[in-house]
Protein backbone atom coordinates (compact mmCIF):
# COMPACT_ATOMS: atom_id res chain seq x y z
CA UNK A 1 0.00 0.00 0.00
CA UNK A 2 1.43 3.19 -0.82
CA UNK A 3 1.61 6.84 1.65
CA UNK A 4 -2.15 7.77 0.47
CA UNK A 5 -3.86 4.62 1.39
CA UNK A 6 -6.76 5.31 4.02
CA UNK A 7 -9.19 3.01 5.20
CA UNK A 8 -12.33 1.92 2.66
CA UNK A 9 -14.89 3.35 4.81
CA UNK A 10 -13.42 6.59 4.56
CA UNK A 11 -12.53 6.53 0.82
CA UNK A 12 -15.88 5.06 0.14
CA UNK A 13 -17.07 8.58 1.01
CA UNK A 14 -15.12 10.88 -1.48
CA UNK A 15 -15.82 8.52 -4.10
CA UNK A 16 -19.19 9.18 -3.15
CA UNK A 17 -18.74 12.96 -3.03
CA UNK A 18 -16.47 12.36 -6.33
CA UNK A 19 -20.04 11.68 -7.90
CA UNK A 20 -22.14 14.26 -6.33
CA UNK A 21 -23.89 12.13 -3.88
CA UNK A 22 -23.30 14.36 -0.59
CA UNK A 23 -26.83 13.03 0.57
CA UNK A 24 -27.31 9.87 1.83
CA UNK A 25 -30.65 8.33 3.68
CA UNK A 26 -31.20 5.36 5.36
CA UNK A 27 -31.20 3.39 8.72
CA UNK A 28 -28.53 2.00 10.44
CA UNK A 29 -27.19 -1.06 11.79
CA UNK A 30 -24.50 -2.89 13.22
CA UNK A 31 -22.73 -4.07 10.49
CA UNK A 32 -22.33 -0.79 9.17
CA UNK A 33 -21.21 1.27 11.97
CA UNK A 34 -17.47 1.41 11.36
CA UNK A 35 -18.72 3.15 7.99
CA UNK A 36 -21.73 5.23 9.33
CA UNK A 37 -18.87 6.57 12.02
CA UNK A 38 -17.02 7.68 9.03
CA UNK A 39 -20.14 9.38 7.56
CA UNK A 40 -20.65 11.15 10.40
CA UNK A 41 -17.25 12.83 10.90
CA UNK A 42 -17.00 13.22 7.01
CA UNK A 43 -16.99 17.03 5.81
CA UNK A 44 -19.57 18.05 3.48
CA UNK A 45 -21.50 14.52 3.65
CA UNK A 46 -25.07 14.45 5.07
CA UNK A 47 -26.90 11.69 6.77
CA UNK A 48 -30.59 11.83 6.83
CA UNK A 49 -31.82 8.99 9.04
CA UNK A 50 -35.64 7.85 8.68
CA UNK A 51 -37.27 5.17 11.28
CA UNK A 52 -37.86 2.36 9.00
CA UNK A 53 -36.25 0.98 5.47
CA UNK A 54 -39.41 1.75 3.28
CA UNK A 55 -38.88 5.25 4.12
CA UNK A 56 -35.12 6.10 3.51
CA UNK A 57 -36.25 4.21 0.53
CA UNK A 58 -38.94 6.30 -0.15
CA UNK A 59 -36.97 9.42 0.87
CA UNK A 60 -34.32 8.57 -1.24
CA UNK A 61 -36.38 7.67 -4.34
CA UNK A 62 -38.27 10.96 -3.90
CA UNK A 63 -35.15 13.04 -3.68
CA UNK A 64 -33.94 11.16 -6.81
CA UNK A 65 -36.90 12.23 -8.74
CA UNK A 66 -36.75 16.33 -7.47
CA UNK A 67 -33.16 16.42 -8.15
CA UNK A 68 -33.33 14.70 -11.87
CA UNK A 69 -30.19 12.47 -10.85
CA UNK A 70 -29.00 10.11 -8.45
CA UNK A 71 -29.45 9.27 -4.53
CA UNK A 72 -27.73 7.29 -2.36
CA UNK A 73 -29.64 4.70 0.25
CA UNK A 74 -28.34 3.38 2.89
CA UNK A 75 -29.89 -0.34 4.56
CA UNK A 76 -28.79 -2.37 7.03
CA UNK A 77 -27.55 -5.79 5.84
CA UNK A 78 -30.40 -8.63 4.81
CA UNK A 79 -33.40 -7.53 7.41
CA UNK A 80 -33.18 -3.69 6.40
CA UNK A 81 -32.79 -4.58 2.57
CA UNK A 82 -35.82 -7.22 2.73
CA UNK A 83 -37.67 -4.05 4.50
CA UNK A 84 -37.03 -1.62 1.78
CA UNK A 85 -37.92 -4.35 -0.99
CA UNK A 86 -41.41 -3.08 -1.53
CA UNK A 87 -40.17 0.49 -2.25
CA UNK A 88 -37.16 -0.69 -4.54
CA UNK A 89 -39.72 -2.32 -6.70
CA UNK A 90 -40.96 1.29 -7.15
CA UNK A 91 -37.81 3.03 -8.28
CA UNK A 92 -36.90 -0.22 -10.58
CA UNK A 93 -40.59 0.13 -12.36
CA UNK A 94 -40.45 3.61 -12.17
CA UNK A 95 -36.83 4.00 -13.72
CA UNK A 96 -35.34 5.99 -10.43
CA UNK A 97 -31.38 5.89 -10.03
CA UNK A 98 -30.62 4.94 -6.71
CA UNK A 99 -27.42 3.71 -5.45
CA UNK A 100 -28.16 1.22 -2.63
CA UNK A 101 -25.66 -0.06 -0.18
CA UNK A 102 -25.74 -2.13 2.80
CA UNK A 103 -23.13 -4.23 4.74
CA UNK A 104 -22.96 -7.29 6.15
CA UNK A 105 -20.13 -8.95 8.75
CA UNK A 106 -17.58 -9.66 6.49
CA UNK A 107 -16.28 -11.91 3.99
CA UNK A 108 -14.07 -14.00 6.51
CA UNK A 109 -17.64 -14.99 8.31
CA UNK A 110 -19.25 -16.35 4.69
CA UNK A 111 -18.81 -20.24 5.71
CA UNK A 112 -20.55 -19.35 8.95
CA UNK A 113 -23.69 -18.99 8.22
CA UNK A 114 -24.31 -17.01 11.36
CA UNK A 115 -26.78 -14.68 12.73
CA UNK A 116 -28.27 -12.07 10.03
CA UNK A 117 -26.46 -14.14 7.16
CA UNK A 118 -28.10 -13.44 3.93
CA UNK A 119 -27.46 -13.88 0.49
CA UNK A 120 -28.12 -9.80 -0.10
CA UNK A 121 -27.46 -9.91 -4.35
CA UNK A 122 -30.07 -12.63 -4.63
CA UNK A 123 -32.22 -10.65 -2.20
CA UNK A 124 -31.64 -7.15 -4.49
CA UNK A 125 -30.99 -8.88 -7.78
CA UNK A 126 -35.03 -9.02 -8.30
CA UNK A 127 -35.64 -4.94 -7.55
CA UNK A 128 -32.86 -3.61 -8.74
CA UNK A 129 -31.20 -3.09 -12.46
CA UNK A 130 -27.64 -4.40 -11.47
CA UNK A 131 -26.76 -5.98 -7.95
CA UNK A 132 -23.21 -6.81 -7.01
CA UNK A 133 -20.77 -7.66 -3.66
CA UNK A 134 -17.38 -6.24 -3.42
CA UNK A 135 -15.09 -9.03 -2.09
CA UNK A 136 -11.71 -7.25 -2.51
CA UNK A 137 -10.13 -3.85 -0.70
CA UNK A 138 -8.66 -3.00 -3.73
CA UNK A 139 -11.90 -3.03 -5.80
CA UNK A 140 -14.24 -0.70 -3.79
CA UNK A 141 -14.49 2.48 -5.82
CA UNK A 142 -14.46 0.65 -9.04
CA UNK A 143 -17.16 -0.88 -8.26
CA UNK A 144 -19.16 1.79 -6.92
CA UNK A 145 -18.40 4.32 -10.27
CA UNK A 146 -20.01 0.88 -11.76
CA UNK A 147 -22.75 1.27 -9.91
CA UNK A 148 -23.67 4.62 -10.68
CA UNK A 149 -22.92 4.74 -14.26
CA UNK A 150 -25.53 1.86 -15.00
CA UNK A 151 -27.78 3.29 -12.23
CA UNK A 152 -27.79 6.54 -14.70
CA UNK A 153 -27.89 5.26 -18.36
CA UNK A 154 -31.12 4.98 -19.71
CA UNK A 155 -32.90 2.94 -18.82
CA UNK A 156 -32.36 3.98 -15.80
CA UNK A 157 -32.79 2.42 -12.47
CA UNK A 158 -31.77 1.24 -8.88
CA UNK A 159 -28.47 -0.31 -8.39
CA UNK A 160 -27.08 -2.43 -5.54
CA UNK A 161 -23.66 -3.10 -3.71
CA UNK A 162 -22.98 -4.99 -1.10
CA UNK A 163 -20.07 -3.72 1.57
CA UNK A 164 -18.74 -6.09 3.55
CA UNK A 165 -17.44 -4.63 6.80
CA UNK A 166 -14.29 -6.02 6.69
CA UNK A 167 -13.36 -4.86 3.47
CA UNK A 168 -14.53 -1.64 4.21
CA UNK A 169 -12.14 -1.73 7.27
CA UNK A 170 -8.83 -2.71 4.67
CA UNK A 171 -6.65 0.01 3.79
CA UNK A 172 -7.91 1.44 0.26
CA UNK A 173 -5.08 3.24 -2.65
CA UNK A 174 -7.87 3.47 -5.14
CA UNK A 175 -7.79 7.08 -7.21
CA UNK A 176 -11.42 8.61 -6.41
CA UNK A 177 -12.75 9.92 -9.80
CA UNK A 178 -16.31 10.51 -10.90
CA UNK A 179 -18.11 7.51 -12.72
CA UNK A 180 -18.47 8.23 -16.59
CA UNK A 181 -21.75 8.44 -17.82
CA UNK A 182 -22.07 7.30 -21.25
CA UNK A 183 -24.12 10.14 -23.32
CA UNK A 184 -27.27 8.74 -24.75
CA UNK A 185 -28.34 11.32 -27.17
CA UNK A 186 -28.72 9.12 -29.62
CA UNK A 187 -30.61 10.46 -33.28
CA UNK A 188 -32.14 7.99 -35.55
CA UNK A 189 -30.73 8.21 -39.41
CA UNK A 190 -32.79 10.83 -41.80
CA UNK A 191 -33.76 7.41 -43.43
CA UNK A 192 -35.32 6.06 -40.39
CA UNK A 193 -37.04 9.65 -40.02
CA UNK A 194 -38.62 9.18 -43.47
CA UNK A 195 -39.87 5.62 -42.82
CA UNK A 196 -41.92 7.30 -39.35
CA UNK A 197 -42.93 9.79 -41.53
CA UNK A 198 -44.58 7.95 -44.08
CA UNK A 199 -46.25 5.80 -41.57
CA UNK A 200 -47.78 8.44 -39.51
CA UNK A 201 -48.24 11.38 -42.23
CA UNK A 202 -51.58 9.92 -43.92
CA UNK A 203 -53.49 9.30 -40.50
CA UNK A 204 -56.64 10.06 -40.11
CA UNK A 205 -57.19 8.79 -36.13
CA UNK A 206 -53.35 8.97 -34.89
CA UNK A 207 -53.08 8.49 -31.61
CA UNK A 208 -49.62 9.11 -29.60
CA UNK A 209 -48.71 7.30 -26.91
CA UNK A 210 -45.78 8.69 -24.28
CA UNK A 211 -44.00 7.89 -20.92
CA UNK A 212 -41.94 9.05 -18.87
CA UNK A 213 -38.96 8.27 -21.04
CA UNK A 214 -39.89 11.91 -22.66
CA UNK A 215 -39.78 13.82 -19.34
CA UNK A 216 -36.19 12.33 -19.03
CA UNK A 217 -34.86 13.60 -22.20
CA UNK A 218 -36.89 16.96 -22.45
CA UNK A 219 -38.71 16.42 -25.09
CA UNK A 220 -42.07 18.00 -24.22
CA UNK A 221 -42.08 20.62 -26.60
CA UNK A 222 -40.81 18.38 -29.27
CA UNK A 223 -43.85 15.73 -28.44
CA UNK A 224 -46.50 18.61 -28.80
CA UNK A 225 -44.87 19.82 -32.10
CA UNK A 226 -45.61 16.21 -33.49
CA UNK A 227 -48.85 15.99 -32.08
CA UNK A 228 -50.13 19.36 -33.23
CA UNK A 229 -48.79 18.29 -36.69
CA UNK A 230 -50.56 15.05 -36.47
CA UNK A 231 -53.53 16.44 -34.68
CA UNK A 232 -53.62 13.47 -32.79
CA UNK A 233 -54.55 12.80 -29.53
CA UNK A 234 -52.01 11.73 -26.76
CA UNK A 235 -52.37 9.33 -23.74
CA UNK A 236 -50.28 8.88 -21.20
CA UNK A 237 -49.29 5.39 -20.72
CA UNK A 238 -46.64 4.67 -18.24
CA UNK A 239 -46.38 8.14 -17.05
CA UNK A 240 -45.47 9.92 -13.80
CA UNK A 241 -43.87 12.76 -14.60
CA UNK A 242 -45.04 15.70 -16.67
CA UNK A 243 -44.48 14.59 -20.08
CA UNK A 244 -47.11 17.23 -21.77
CA UNK A 245 -48.76 20.16 -19.76
CA UNK A 246 -52.44 19.03 -18.32
CA UNK A 247 -53.74 22.31 -19.99
CA UNK A 248 -53.15 21.19 -23.92
CA UNK A 249 -56.45 20.20 -25.54
CA UNK A 250 -54.56 17.15 -27.03
CA UNK A 251 -54.03 15.52 -23.77
CA UNK A 252 -56.31 12.98 -23.34
CA UNK A 253 -55.20 11.69 -19.93
CA UNK A 254 -53.50 8.50 -18.33
CA UNK A 255 -54.68 5.10 -19.86
CA UNK A 256 -54.46 3.88 -16.59
CA UNK A 257 -52.23 0.89 -15.07
CA UNK A 258 -55.19 -1.67 -14.19
CA UNK A 259 -57.22 -3.15 -16.84
CA UNK A 260 -56.15 -3.65 -20.26
CA UNK A 261 -59.39 -3.26 -22.46
CA UNK A 262 -59.81 0.15 -20.66
CA UNK A 263 -56.20 1.08 -22.99
CA UNK A 264 -57.77 -1.13 -25.93
CA UNK A 265 -60.69 0.70 -26.06
CA UNK A 266 -58.80 4.05 -26.42
CA UNK A 267 -56.41 3.16 -28.92
CA UNK A 268 -58.28 0.09 -30.77
CA UNK A 269 -60.16 3.03 -33.76
CA UNK A 270 -56.29 4.85 -34.45
CA UNK A 271 -54.93 4.06 -37.60
CA UNK A 272 -51.79 5.21 -36.95
CA UNK A 273 -49.97 4.94 -33.45
CA UNK A 274 -46.66 6.99 -32.38
CA UNK A 275 -45.24 5.35 -29.35
CA UNK A 276 -42.68 7.24 -27.15
CA UNK A 277 -41.15 6.98 -24.09
CA UNK A 278 -42.99 3.95 -23.06
CA UNK A 279 -43.54 0.19 -23.40
CA UNK A 280 -47.40 -0.81 -23.99
CA UNK A 281 -49.09 -1.31 -21.76
CA UNK A 282 -48.51 -1.40 -17.46
CA UNK A 283 -51.33 -3.14 -16.52
CA UNK A 284 -51.85 -5.22 -13.73
CA UNK A 285 -54.56 -7.36 -15.68
CA UNK A 286 -53.47 -6.77 -19.64
CA UNK A 287 -54.87 -7.64 -22.48
CA UNK A 288 -53.33 -10.46 -24.43
CA UNK A 289 -54.24 -9.91 -27.95
CA UNK A 290 -53.09 -7.34 -29.99
CA UNK A 291 -54.66 -4.04 -28.83
CA UNK A 292 -54.42 -1.88 -32.19
CA UNK A 293 -56.37 -2.33 -35.24
CA UNK A 294 -55.85 -4.29 -38.13
CA UNK A 295 -53.72 -2.33 -40.46
CA UNK A 296 -52.86 0.19 -37.89
CA UNK A 297 -49.13 1.91 -38.09
CA UNK A 298 -47.28 1.38 -35.46
CA UNK A 299 -43.90 3.25 -34.83
CA UNK A 300 -42.18 2.98 -31.40
CA UNK A 301 -39.72 5.53 -30.20
CA UNK A 302 -37.22 5.00 -27.07
CA UNK A 303 -33.72 4.78 -25.77
CA UNK A 304 -34.83 1.22 -23.46
CA UNK A 305 -34.70 -1.05 -26.98
CA UNK A 306 -36.02 -3.61 -24.88
CA UNK A 307 -39.26 -1.90 -24.67
CA UNK A 308 -39.91 -1.54 -28.20
CA UNK A 309 -42.01 -4.69 -29.51
CA UNK A 310 -41.70 -6.30 -26.15
CA UNK A 311 -45.14 -7.15 -25.76
CA UNK A 312 -47.01 -6.16 -29.28
CA UNK A 313 -45.67 -5.86 -32.80
CA UNK A 314 -44.75 -2.55 -34.29
CA UNK A 315 -44.38 -1.69 -37.89
CA UNK A 316 -41.02 0.35 -36.71
CA UNK A 317 -38.90 0.68 -34.11
CA UNK A 318 -36.24 3.72 -33.71
CA UNK A 319 -33.75 2.64 -30.51
CA UNK A 320 -33.21 6.79 -30.21
CA UNK A 321 -33.44 9.71 -27.69
CA UNK A 322 -37.05 10.65 -27.90
CA UNK A 323 -36.17 14.66 -28.19
CA UNK A 324 -33.85 14.17 -31.23
CA UNK A 325 -36.32 11.69 -32.70
CA UNK A 326 -39.27 14.25 -32.49
CA UNK A 327 -37.44 17.18 -33.61
CA UNK A 328 -36.45 14.97 -36.65
CA UNK A 329 -39.53 14.16 -37.23
CA UNK A 330 -41.19 17.39 -36.77
CA UNK A 331 -39.17 18.43 -39.35
CA UNK A 332 -39.82 15.60 -41.90
CA UNK A 333 -43.44 16.03 -41.56
CA UNK A 334 -43.27 20.00 -41.55
CA UNK A 335 -42.03 19.44 -45.50
CA UNK A 336 -44.44 16.19 -46.27
CA UNK A 337 -47.54 17.04 -44.91
CA UNK A 338 -49.76 18.27 -47.97
CA UNK A 339 -52.10 20.85 -47.47
CA UNK A 340 -55.16 18.50 -47.26
CA UNK A 341 -53.33 16.51 -44.43
CA UNK A 342 -52.62 19.85 -42.87
CA UNK A 343 -56.07 20.52 -42.61
CA UNK A 344 -57.26 18.17 -40.98
CA UNK A 345 -54.30 17.46 -38.24
CA UNK A 346 -55.73 21.59 -37.70
CA UNK A 347 -59.63 20.41 -37.52
CA UNK A 348 -59.17 17.58 -35.18
CA UNK A 349 -56.75 20.14 -32.86
CA UNK A 350 -59.39 22.61 -33.33
CA UNK A 351 -62.34 20.25 -31.91
CA UNK A 352 -59.87 19.05 -29.05
CA UNK A 353 -59.80 22.97 -28.07
CA UNK A 354 -63.47 23.64 -28.08
CA UNK A 355 -64.03 20.50 -26.17
CA UNK A 356 -61.13 21.81 -23.52
CA UNK A 357 -63.00 25.35 -23.50
CA UNK A 358 -66.38 24.31 -22.84
CA UNK A 359 -65.35 22.32 -19.80
CA UNK A 360 -63.56 25.24 -18.44
CA UNK A 361 -66.62 27.66 -18.60
CA UNK A 362 -68.56 24.74 -16.63
CA UNK A 363 -69.55 25.77 -13.31
CA UNK A 364 -67.75 24.15 -9.98
CA UNK A 365 -70.63 22.88 -7.89
CA UNK A 366 -68.15 20.60 -5.71
CA UNK A 367 -68.52 21.81 -2.64
CA UNK A 368 -67.12 18.76 -0.71
CA UNK A 369 -64.36 19.45 1.78
CA UNK A 370 -61.56 18.10 -0.31
CA UNK A 371 -62.76 19.79 -3.59
CA UNK A 372 -63.01 23.15 -1.22
CA UNK A 373 -59.30 22.66 0.28
CA UNK A 374 -57.48 22.16 -3.19
CA UNK A 375 -59.61 24.81 -4.43
CA UNK A 376 -58.41 27.34 -1.89
CA UNK A 377 -54.99 25.34 -2.14
CA UNK A 378 -54.89 26.19 -5.41
CA UNK A 379 -55.86 29.84 -4.87
CA UNK A 380 -53.47 30.74 -2.31
CA UNK A 381 -50.67 29.36 -3.96
CA UNK A 382 -51.14 30.26 -7.73
CA UNK A 383 -50.67 27.17 -8.43
CA UNK A 384 -46.99 27.77 -7.75
CA UNK A 385 -45.82 24.42 -6.09
CA UNK A 386 -44.33 20.59 -6.37
CA UNK A 387 -47.03 17.80 -5.96
CA UNK A 388 -46.17 14.49 -4.90
CA UNK A 389 -49.34 12.56 -5.79
CA UNK A 390 -50.33 9.35 -4.17
CA UNK A 391 -53.77 10.01 -4.09
CA UNK A 392 -55.02 7.49 -5.92
CA UNK A 393 -58.68 7.24 -6.13
CA UNK A 394 -58.41 11.13 -5.89
CA UNK A 395 -55.57 12.04 -7.79
CA UNK A 396 -58.48 12.86 -10.31
CA UNK A 397 -59.86 15.82 -8.30
CA UNK A 398 -55.89 17.28 -7.50
CA UNK A 399 -55.05 17.07 -10.99
CA UNK A 400 -58.59 18.99 -11.27
CA UNK A 401 -57.28 22.03 -9.47
CA UNK A 402 -53.69 21.10 -9.68
CA UNK A 403 -53.19 20.29 -13.07
CA UNK A 404 -49.68 19.19 -14.11
CA UNK A 405 -48.39 21.84 -16.33
CA UNK A 406 -44.28 22.36 -15.88
CA UNK A 407 -41.56 19.67 -15.75
CA UNK A 408 -40.77 19.46 -12.21
CA UNK A 409 -43.96 20.50 -10.34
CA UNK A 410 -45.78 17.38 -10.47
CA UNK A 411 -44.82 13.70 -9.63
CA UNK A 412 -47.32 10.25 -9.89
CA UNK A 413 -47.22 7.39 -7.68
CA UNK A 414 -45.56 4.35 -9.96
CA UNK A 415 -44.95 0.61 -9.37
CA UNK A 416 -47.98 -0.07 -7.65
CA UNK A 417 -46.77 -0.61 -4.04
CA UNK A 418 -48.50 2.01 -1.29
CA UNK A 419 -46.38 4.34 0.68
CA UNK A 420 -44.00 6.82 -1.48
CA UNK A 421 -46.88 9.89 -1.17
CA UNK A 422 -45.31 10.88 2.53
CA UNK A 423 -42.05 10.12 2.47
CA UNK A 424 -41.76 11.54 -1.19
CA UNK A 425 -42.42 14.66 -0.73
CA UNK A 426 -39.93 14.75 1.87
CA UNK A 427 -37.53 14.04 -0.47
CA UNK A 428 -38.32 17.04 -3.17
CA UNK A 429 -38.79 19.25 -0.30
CA UNK A 430 -34.90 18.48 0.42
CA UNK A 431 -34.42 18.91 -3.19
CA UNK A 432 -36.05 22.09 -3.54
CA UNK A 433 -35.85 23.63 0.30
CA UNK A 434 -37.27 27.35 -1.81
CA UNK A 435 -40.39 25.67 -2.92
CA UNK A 436 -43.97 24.72 -1.65
CA UNK A 437 -44.17 20.69 -1.48
CA UNK A 438 -47.49 19.22 -0.79
CA UNK A 439 -47.30 15.06 -0.40
CA UNK A 440 -51.15 14.00 -1.20
CA UNK A 441 -51.56 10.22 0.29
CA UNK A 442 -54.89 7.64 1.31
CA UNK A 443 -55.29 6.87 4.66
CA UNK A 444 -53.82 3.57 3.32
CA UNK A 445 -50.62 4.69 2.07
CA UNK A 446 -50.32 7.16 4.77
CA UNK A 447 -50.00 4.28 7.41
CA UNK A 448 -47.15 2.60 5.78
CA UNK A 449 -44.39 5.54 5.71
CA UNK A 450 -45.77 7.86 8.03
CA UNK A 451 -42.81 7.38 10.02
CA UNK A 452 -41.62 9.90 7.29
CA UNK A 453 -43.08 12.92 9.14
CA UNK A 454 -40.38 12.36 12.08
CA UNK A 455 -37.64 12.60 9.57
CA UNK A 456 -39.13 15.49 8.55
CA UNK A 457 -39.40 17.09 11.87
CA UNK A 458 -35.95 16.37 12.87
CA UNK A 459 -34.31 17.68 10.12
CA UNK A 460 -36.82 20.82 9.74
CA UNK A 461 -38.20 19.75 6.40
CA UNK A 462 -41.16 21.89 6.14
CA UNK A 463 -42.87 20.05 3.93
CA UNK A 464 -46.77 19.52 4.23
CA UNK A 465 -49.01 16.45 3.93
CA UNK A 466 -52.56 16.00 2.81
CA UNK A 467 -54.56 12.36 4.23
CA UNK A 468 -57.12 11.80 1.54
CA UNK A 469 -59.09 9.97 3.88
CA UNK A 470 -61.95 7.63 2.95
CA UNK A 471 -61.32 4.93 6.22
CA UNK A 472 -60.78 2.37 3.50
CA UNK A 473 -58.05 0.56 0.51
CA UNK A 474 -60.89 2.52 -1.99
CA UNK A 475 -58.83 1.45 -4.86
CA UNK A 476 -59.44 -2.00 -3.79
CA UNK A 477 -63.40 -1.47 -3.82
CA UNK A 478 -63.15 -0.25 -7.31
CA UNK A 479 -61.54 -3.77 -8.27
CA UNK A 480 -62.92 -5.97 -6.91
CA UNK A 481 -66.31 -4.29 -8.63
CA UNK A 482 -64.54 -4.73 -12.02
CA UNK A 483 -64.02 -8.23 -11.02
CA UNK A 484 -67.72 -8.93 -10.14
CA UNK A 485 -68.72 -7.30 -13.20
CA UNK A 486 -66.34 -9.34 -15.39
CA UNK A 487 -67.52 -12.66 -13.98
CA UNK A 488 -71.33 -11.81 -13.48
CA UNK A 489 -71.06 -11.88 -9.98
CA UNK A 490 -73.73 -10.41 -7.77
CA UNK A 491 -72.58 -6.93 -6.08
CA UNK A 492 -72.42 -7.61 -2.41
CA UNK A 493 -70.28 -6.29 1.10
CA UNK A 494 -66.92 -5.93 -0.47
CA UNK A 495 -64.53 -7.41 2.18
CA UNK A 496 -63.65 -6.44 5.70
CA UNK A 497 -59.86 -6.62 4.89
CA UNK A 498 -60.67 -3.43 2.71
CA UNK A 499 -62.01 -1.27 5.48
CA UNK A 500 -59.75 0.47 7.98
CA UNK A 501 -62.70 2.01 9.76
CA UNK A 502 -62.48 0.90 12.83
CA UNK A 503 -60.60 1.87 15.09
CA UNK A 504 -59.95 5.53 13.90
CA UNK A 505 -56.97 6.71 12.95
CA UNK A 506 -56.36 10.01 14.22
CA UNK A 507 -53.67 11.10 11.43
CA UNK A 508 -53.18 14.99 12.90
CA UNK A 509 -52.59 13.32 16.42
CA UNK A 510 -49.93 10.65 14.76
CA UNK A 511 -48.64 13.73 13.29
CA UNK A 512 -47.75 15.38 16.61
CA UNK A 513 -46.41 12.53 18.37
CA UNK A 514 -43.81 12.25 15.52
CA UNK A 515 -43.31 16.07 16.09
CA UNK A 516 -44.99 17.79 13.80
CA UNK A 517 -48.52 19.35 13.20
CA UNK A 518 -51.66 19.01 11.64
CA UNK A 519 -55.75 19.17 12.00
CA UNK A 520 -58.19 17.32 10.80
CA UNK A 521 -61.01 18.79 8.13
CA UNK A 522 -64.74 16.70 8.32
CA UNK A 523 -66.71 20.34 6.98
CA UNK A 524 -66.21 22.14 3.90
CA UNK A 525 -65.53 25.53 6.03
CA UNK A 526 -63.26 24.15 8.02
CA UNK A 527 -60.86 23.02 4.10
CA UNK A 528 -60.25 27.20 4.02
CA UNK A 529 -58.76 27.58 7.10
CA UNK A 530 -56.81 24.36 7.12
CA UNK A 531 -55.20 25.88 4.23
CA UNK A 532 -53.86 28.96 5.90
CA UNK A 533 -53.07 26.89 8.71
CA UNK A 534 -50.61 24.56 6.68
CA UNK A 535 -49.45 26.89 4.82
CA UNK A 536 -48.58 29.67 7.90
CA UNK A 537 -46.85 26.87 9.75
CA UNK A 538 -42.74 27.06 9.57
CA UNK A 539 -42.19 22.80 9.42
CA UNK A 540 -43.94 19.78 8.64
CA UNK A 541 -47.93 19.97 9.12
CA UNK A 542 -50.83 17.44 8.01
CA UNK A 543 -54.31 18.09 7.16
CA UNK A 544 -56.46 14.49 7.66
CA UNK A 545 -59.78 15.46 4.73
CA UNK A 546 -62.51 13.50 5.61
CA UNK A 547 -63.98 11.80 2.53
Amino acid sequence: MNAEATPGRERLIEQFKADGLKVMFGNPGTVEQGFLDAVDAAADFRYVLALQETVAAGIADGYSRATGGAALLQLHSGVGLGNGIGMLYQSLRGHTPLVVVAGDAGVRYDAMDAQMASDLVAMARPVTKYATRVTDPRSVLRTVRRAVKIALTPPRGPVFVALPMDVLDELNSEPVLPATVPLTDVAPSPASVGRAAALLAGAARPVVLVGDGVALSGAQAELVAVAELLGADVFEVDSSEVNIAASHPLRRGQTGHMFGPHSKELVGNADAVLIVGTYVFPEVFPELENPFRPGAKVVHIDLNAYEIAKNHPVDLGLAADPRHALRALAGVLEQRLTPAQRAAAAARLDVRTRERARAELAPDEDGTPMAVFLRTLAERTGRDLIVFDEALTTSPLVTRYLPPERPGDYHLTRGGSLGVGFPGAVGAKLAHPDRLVVGFAGDGGTMYTHQALWTAARYGIDAKFVVCNNRKYRLLDDNIAQYWRERDIAEHPYPGSFDLAHPEIDFAGLARALGADGTRVEKPDEAVAAVARMLAHPGPYLVDIQI
